[in-house]
């Protein structure tokens, strides 16, 4: 049985990175972590909510998920991140929470957190590497250990094979192309082993 605290912070709009958060949080239960699902505030309009039907509904029913904290990154010992592709980026919501953390990282509470990113986009080439690759950019700031789950699995060449992080093409009607689940479960279940590693090291 693990010690671990894992958060598991994600954004979502209509629902494809929240589904990538309840199983990445299955997988790391399963590895014996205690975790948290937390969402990132979100900054859209409310014009441009009320306009797409899917992410009013989202939104309507993971009003219950409690937004992240700077006390939940103190109290994690891993991360794992799941944000949409926007234009090969993270979407402003995860990057607006994100620049609130200078005084944690300011005072060294970010070090030594391991981290590990998953992302959707609409098709295979659409920004996924790039996005997961963008959010890694702030972790090394923050002396974080970034926890990519490479190939270390058959999984991950099931579910499209990107090694910095789990990724899924959405169609137009909000399904997901690959079948990414097992490899979710795995990627949550190498960053709470990684983490435990780095905990005992650091006791």
């Amino acid at each position: 049985m693990t010690n671990v605290n894992l958060a598991i912070v994600y954004y979502s709009s209509t629902g494809t990175n929240y589904k990538l958060a309840k199983w990445a949080e299955e997988g790391a239960k399963a590895a014996g972590a205690e975790v948290k699902v937390l969402k990132v505030p979100e900054t859209a309009p409310q014009s441009a909510i009320d306009s797409n039907e899917a992410w009013k509904n989202h939104l309507q029913e993971t009003k219950d998920v409690p937004e992240v904290s700077h006390g939940d990154l103190e109290w994690a010992d891993a991360i794992v991140f799941s944000v949409p592709t926007r234009f090969g980026n993270m979407p402003a919501q995860m990057k607006s929470f994100l620049d609130t953390t200078g005084g944690l990282w300011f005072n060294g509470k970010l070090v030594n957190k391991v981290v590990s990113a998953m992302t959707s986009a609409q098709n295979p080439h659409g920004g996924q590497e790039a996005t997961i690759l963008s959010l890694y950019t702030t972790m090394y700031h923050w002396g974080a250990i970034v926890a990519a789950p490479g190939y270390t699995d058959p999984v991950t060449f099931a579910a499209g094979g990107n090694p910095y992080g789990t990724s899924v093409s959405v169609d137009q009607n909000g399904k997901m192309v690959e079948d990414v689940q097992t490899a979710v479960k795995h990627q949550a279940k190498r960053t709470v082993t990684i983490a435990e590693m780095v905990k005992k090291a650091n006791q």
